[in-house]
């Protein structure tokens, strides 16, 4: 018996152990709705109503002139991802639920059935109230949640790729290392061209499938997390 219920107990755990000295995984982007619309193929573009070429005009668009657009556009270019979270959260409830019932059944009359059935039964007891039950149940909870969070990053990410309808998928990188402290920034999504500012810039509220991470590993950060013992018992340990 103790066998089996340790070995219930494991089996319940053990779908979080390969968590265990990790961070949360991020739900993958590949095979979702959205993933599926940016690698669609894009709408036909208009045609220029003005039917003036770039190689008449004294002032061409490219990057490298000096009225160009220099903002990001193809697979390899950098542009600055600007990060300003600012977000609370407070909620809370009450809920309460009461239930009373009564109910009762006899016979006090049916062709002098019941008198002489009583006389049969033990003494104090009768068919004119054969059964009689009462339930009465109460349930009261309460909970709330105070959340508040607050990062302002700036972090340069390239454009890994250009999906067939002009979307772009951007990438950044930061790591920093301040003695034997390393702190690392990640930023992945998806970019429209439009969003980008004319200093080459985007917020991150602006990213679709946006994916931020902040965090770091080094003596400190191993320091504050509980040792990998610790954690496996608070998994398999049910109570």
């Amino acid at each position: 018996m103790r066998v089996a219920l340790c070995s219930l107990t494991f089996l319940a755990g053990c779908a979080s152990l390969d968590q265990v000295g990790k961070a949360p995984d991020f739900t993958a982007l590949e095979g979702s709705y959205q993933h599926h619309a940016m690698y669609s193929n894009p709408l036909p573009e208009q045609a220029d109503p003005s039917g003036v070429s770039d190689a008449s005009s004294l002032w061409t668009a490219g990057q490298a002139s000096l009225l160009g657009d220099r903002r990001a556009g193809n697979r390899g270019d950098i542009l600055t991802v600007v990060i300003e979270i600012d977000d609370s959260a407070e909620i809370s409830n009450s809920s309460g639920r009461s239930r009373t019932g009564s109910q009762s059944m006899g016979m006090p009359q049916l062709f002098g059935i019941p008198q002489r059935l009583d006389k049969k039964l033990p003494q104090g007891a009768t068919m004119a109230e054969a059964v009689k039950t009462n339930s009465a149940s109460t349930f009261s909870g309460e909970g709330s949640v105070s959340r508040n969070e607050k990062l302002t990053l700036r972090v340069a990410a390239t454009v890994v790729e250009k999906l067939p309808n002009g979307v772009l998928r951007i990438e950044g990188q930061q790591e920093v290392r301040v003695n034997f402290e390393l702190r690392e920034l990640i930023v992945t999504g998806y970019v429209r061209p439009a969003d980008i500012s004319r200093t080459n810039e985007v917020t991150y509220d602006k990213i679709a499938g946006a994916r931020i991470a902040y965090g770091g590993r080094g003596q400190i950060s191993e320091v504050q997390q509980p040792r990998y013992g610790q954690q496996i018992t608070d998994i398999l340990l049910p109570f």
